[in-house]
């Protein structure tokens, strides 16, 4: 019906005619109430009726002028009908059509205009009595024509509303899940960095002490070799963790070792002392009693790992660090110092000079460095609700300082 609406208009038409003239053939006067085949209609009325079924085909390509149309062909048949044939249903039908194609004001206007002209017509100017029940019946059928068209109408509107708020809803779910997909992939990238860069930059601090000692002392050789192997090792097992999230469900070999966190501080802690970088740890917290959520537990991991790794690249040689985790109210403040070494590494793979980045106060990496440990820091602190600020200090050195939220 949709799809071909002038024919359903079509049928329509041929229904509504059927019905004018199968009503035209009944009295509604006889002795026992309504009889058929007492009355005949004539043949005007019968061309009224057949111009006005046509009428209708078009009814909702042009509404108003159907009404009309229709209306006109009531009038010529209440005033000249005798016997009387119900044209009129033409016209109720073409008001339902207006009512529902329209608004309610003007359903009004066109209800109110078309109901005043063809009743009073037929009370007027007809052969019946004005008080007769065919005059009634006029009223009756074109009011209630007015009102289902515009029941029909407040209905439609009623349903496209709750159509478009389901796609508005839609479309705003498919927003929060890509925003979601995008944070998430934000995460697992600075998981990745972190990784990545605490790592090989351990790897290639013992690569370069091998190197630099391999003649004369081939034992710490063999010693920083070792560390080479368990800093890769660490590595893959961290990496492996972290890509392996990005799997689908069901996949084989999906990760079962937790996300690190503070829990295991001592275990980084130990692989950079392994690599030549004093570190001094002082932690204040009741894990025991009131366990810090597990965001913050691995945000602050990946700041201290980030931080120290940013040392242990940039800082002087002789530098120390110092790493405090301290609960303060509800949050947890991370700080980590160094003192900015004493000079340039004489190691291969020390890095940059003293005053460059961390520990020398230039920046470091994320700044004029070029990389994104500093970006990181400061993204997972606020993708938490907290700051993270990070610059040289008086003297020398660096200080890397993050507040994150534990509500």
């Amino acid at each position: 019906m949709r799809a071909h609406p002038l024919a359903t208009d079509a049928v329509l038409a041929l229904g509504a005619l059927l019905c004018m003239v199968v009503g035209s053939f009944a009295d509604p006067h006889g002795p026992h109430g309504p009889t058929f085949g007492t009355r005949t209609p004539e043949p005007f009325s019968l061309l009224l009726m057949v111009l006005g079924a046509a009428a209708l085909v078009f009814r909702r390509r042009r509404p108003r002028v159907v009404l009309a149309v229709t209306a006109g062909l009531s009038l010529l048949e209440l005033t000249t009908g005798e016997p009387r044939a119900p044209v009129a249903m033409s016209a109720v039908i073409a008001l339902f059509t207006v009512a529902a194609h329209t608004d309610r004001p003007t359903t009004w206007r066109i209800g109110v205009l078309t109901m005043a002209a063809l009743t009073g017509v037929a009370m007027l100017v007809g052969p019946l009595p004005w008080y007769a029940q065919e005059n009634i019946g006029i009223f009756a059928w074109t009011g209630m024509a007015a009102a289902a068209g515009d029941a029909v109408r407040s209905r439609r509107a009623f349903v496209d509303a709750i159509r478009e708020r389901a796609e508005r809803a839609e479309r705003t779910r498919e927003e929060e899940a890509r925003r979601r997909v995008a944070e998430e992939r934000l995460r697992i990238a600075r998981d990745l960095h972190d990784v990545v860069a605490h790592h090989i930059a351990l790897v290639n601090v013992q690569a370069g002490v091998a190197a630099h000692v391999m003649d004369k002392r081939p034992d710490q050789a063999k010693e920083a070799l070792a560390h080479v192997r368990d800093a890769s090792r660490s590595a893959l097992n961290e990496l492996r963790a972290t890509v392996g999230l990005l799997r689908q469900t069901g996949d084989p070999e999906a990760p079962t070792e937790p996300a690190p966190g503070l829990a295991v501080l001592d275990d980084l802690t130990a692989t950079f002392r392994h690599a030549g970088l004093p570190v001094r740890v002082m932690v204040q917290l009741d894990r025991g009693r009131d366990p810090l959520p597990s965001a913050v537990d691995l945000a602050a991991y990946r700041v201290i790992q980030e931080a120290l790794t940013n040392v242990r690249k940039h800082a002087g040689a002789g530098a120390k660090a110092e790493v405090s985790v301290v609960r303060v109210g509800a949050s947890v403040e991370v700080t980590v110092l160094d003192d900015g070494g004493a000079g340039p590494d004489p190691l291969p793979a020390g890095g940059t000079q003293a005053g460059a980045g961390p520990g020398g106060g230039d920046g470091g990496e994320g700044e004029e460095g070029g990389g994104h440990g500093l970006l990181g820091m400061r993204e997972r602190a606020t993708a938490l609700g907290g700051s993270c600020f990070a610059g040289p200090r008086y003297g020398g050195g660096y200080r890397v300082h993050a507040i994150l939220p534990v509500a």
